[in-house]
C-alpha cells in the first residue's frame, strides 16, 4: 500500500506553550489535526474559564486557514472551587480539567497535593459531564520512578473510581502494563491515552549507549515488557486505548542541560511514525480508529468531516527547527521515515 487516507485525527492530549511558541506549535499541527485537548500547565496554569478562554484565542491567532479546534482544560489545584467547575460546564469549549500530582512534570508546582480532598470537585465535575484527566504518578522520593504509575493507580487511582464511578477518566500517557490492566478491568467511564513515542521506545532507547536527552520524558520509558502490553492492546484496537500525543516542546537550552526538562516534540512526525508503526505490524486498518475514532467516541464529540493522505515517501526529519528566540530538536531529528502527510 503506498497511500491511505484516514479521517482528520484528534490529538487526546496536547501542549503548545504559549506567547512566541505558539508559532512553531499550533502551525506543526494545525493543518493535519481536527481537535486537541490542551494541556493547562502554563506559568501561571490555566485554573479559570476565563483564563482557559483567554489562552485558546492566543492559540486560535495562529490557526491560519484551517479548521484546527483547541479544546480547553482546567488545571485542578488544592484551591479549585466547585463554582468554576460548574462555569466550565456551562463553557462551550472546556472539555476536561487536568488532575497534577504536585511536582509530577513539568510546571506541576501548582498541582494537588491531597487527592482526597478533591471529592466535591469530582462530583461537580461529574454533574456538569466533565472529564478528568489525570497524570498518573506518585511523586513520593521513596518510590521508584519506574514504579510511579504503578502505585498512584493502587494508591490514588483505585479510590478515586470506588468513590466517583460515574466520573469519565482518562489515564494519560500511560506506560506500563499495570495501567493496561486497570483500564480493561474499569468501567466504560475508564480510557487511557498512549503516545507514539511509547511505543516506539523504551528505557534501553534512553540509557543504552549513553544518556540520550532528546527521550527523556515523564512518565519516562519503561522496559520492553511494558512497551510491548502497550504495542499489543494498540494493535488489538481496544476502543478504551486512543491517541494522546503528549507532544512536549522545550527550547534546546532547556533540554540540554544538567538538569534538563522532561517532554519529547513529537507533533512534527507523530502521524508519520505511527503509519509506519501500524505497517510494521501488518495492521494499518487500525491506524483510523486509534487516531480519529475512539477518542471522540469517548468524549462524545463528532468524528471530523475532513480527511488527510499519507503517502510511502521517505522524508529526512529537520535535525532543528526555529523556537521563538530558541531552537527546538524534534523527535526522531535528522533521521527518515517511510510515510509524509501529502494532502489534508
Amino acid at each position: 500500500m503506498n497511500k491511505i487516507q484516514i479521517l482528520k485525527p484528534d490529538d487526546w492530549h496536547l501542549h503548545l506553550r504559549d506567547a512566541e511558541a505558539l508559532k512553531r506549535t499550533v502551525t506543526d499541527v494545525a493543518s493535519h489535526i481536527h481537535r486537541a485537548i490542551i494541556m493547562p500547565n502554563l506559568v501561571p496554569p490555566v485554573t479559570t474559564v476565563s483564563e482557559a478562554q483567554a489562552y485558546r484565542d492566543r492559540i486560535l491567532a495562529h490557526k491560519n486557514k484551517t479548521s484546527f479546534s483547541p479544546l480547553m482544560t482546567l488545571y485542578l489545584t488544592d484551591n479549585t472551587t466547585v463554582d468554576e467547575i460548574k462555569a466550565a460546564g456551562d463553557s462551550p469549549f472546556v472539555v476536561a480539567c487536568k488532575l497534577y500530582p504536585a511536582g509530577a512534570t513539568t510546571n506541576s508546582d501548582s498541582g494537588v497535593t491531597d487527592v482526597t480532598k478533591l471529592d466535591k470537585v469530582f462530583e461537580a465535575m461529574t454533574e456538569a459531564g466533565l472529564i478528568l484527566c489525570i497524570h498518573g504518578e506518585v511523586t513520593d522520593n521513596d518510590v521508584d520512578i519506574f514504579d510511579r504509575e504503578k502505585v498512584f493507580i493502587e494508591r490514588h487511582l483505585k479510590p478515586i473510581t470506588d468513590r466517583h464511578p460515574n466520573l469519565k477518566i482518562v489515564l494519560e500517557h500511560i506506560t506500563t502494563q499495570d495501567a493496561v490492566d486497570f483500564v480493561l478491568e474499569s468501567s466504560d467511564n475508564i480510557a487511557a491515552t498512549i503516545t507514539a513515542h511509547h511505543l516506539i521506545l523504551n528505557r534501553n532507547d534512553l540509557l543504552s549507549g549513553g544518556i540520550k536527552p532528546d527521550y527523556y520524558c515523564l512518565p519516562i520509558l519503561k522496559r520492553q515488557a511494558h512497551q510491548k502490553r502497550l504495542q499489543n492492546i494498540v494493535l488489538e484496537s481496544h476502543p478504551k486505548f486512543f491517541f494522546g500525543s503528549d507532544s512536549a516542546p522545550h527550547g534546546q537550552h532547556k533540554k540540554y542541560n544538567a538538569c534538563g526538562c522532561a517532554g519529547i516534540y513529537t507533533a512534527p512526525v507523530m502521524l508519520c511514525l505511527l503509519a509506519e508503526f501500524f505497517e510494521q505490524h501488518q495492521s494499518l486498518s487500525h491506524f483510523e480508529p486509534f487516531v480519529s475514532r475512539y477518542g471522540a467516541h469517548f468524549y462524545n464529540l463528532p468524528l471530523s468531516d475532513e480527511s488527510i493522505t499519507l503517502t510511502k515517501e521517505s522524508w529526512s526529519v529537520p535535525s532543528k527547527l526555529p523556537f521563538g528566540d530558541d531552537e527546538i530538536v524534534p523527535f526522531f531529528a535528522g533521521k527518515q521515515l517511510s510515510w509524509r502527510i501529502c494532502d489534508v
